[in-house]
């Protein structure tokens, strides 16, 4: 691994767009800097080594010149949601959808923070819940686009209920990160990222 220059040398490791903590993800990307070239299935097999079991390295390309986080410009997600009935989340996401502008705020590292996080919705329903889940919850899923500040599922929540304060999950709900890449502008899918390269 390459390290940075200076009094006070770094590992040389870029995280675009992390997930915020506590949500689980099946999409996130990380640049690494390596001191020599080397083989991307021999750097995935070392990094899947060192990592604990649950953390598996799917992939590991070459990258191109630019920025990684200018091609992850969109993330789908689900969001699971207990003690709210369909009935009440329907009407929350119908509230949420039909706002032309939604401030919320959020604690940063800079203090409080507004933002609008009506602009970076691209879709959000309500899907039935899996088959396999053990408490009653509702799944809602979810497609934000990558803006400055990075809106984030809960920030989605906290608009819904502002919107509708009868949306009061009993539990804290359990957000998962599906995907993230390149925002189709046209079908609002998420494309592989690499592809763009």
């Amino acid at each position: 691994m390459a390290y940075s220059s200076g009094f006070s040398p770094h590992p040389r490791i870029s995280y675009a767009n992390a997930s915020p903590t506590g949500a689980a993800s099946e999409a996130e990307y990380l640049e690494i800097g390596l001191a020599a070239v080397c083989d991307a299935q021999q750097v995935r097999l070392a990094l899947d080594a060192a990592l604990p079991p649950g953390l598996d390295v799917v992939e590991v390309v070459v990258a191109a010149p630019g920025a990684l986080a200018d091609l992850l410009t969109a993330s789908r997600w689900h969001i699971d949601v207990v003690g709210v009935s369909a009935t009440v989340v329907d009407a929350a996401v119908a509230a949420v959808l039909s706002q032309d502008s939604l401030v919320v705020e959020r604690m940063t590292k800079s203090g409080i923070r507004a933002f609008d996080v009506r602009q970076a919705i691209v879709s959000l329903t309500r899907e039935p819940p899996p088959d396999s889940s053990v408490i009653r919850s509702e799944r809602i899923a979810l497609v934000t686009r990558h803006q400055e500040p990075l809106v984030r599922p809960d920030d989605v929540l906290t608009a819904m209920t502002t919107v509708l304060p009868d949306f009061r999950p009993a539990e804290a709900p359990i957000l998962t990160r599906l995907s993230q890449g390149t925002l189709d502008p046209v079908t609002a899918e998420i494309t592989e990222p690499f592809g763009t390269r």
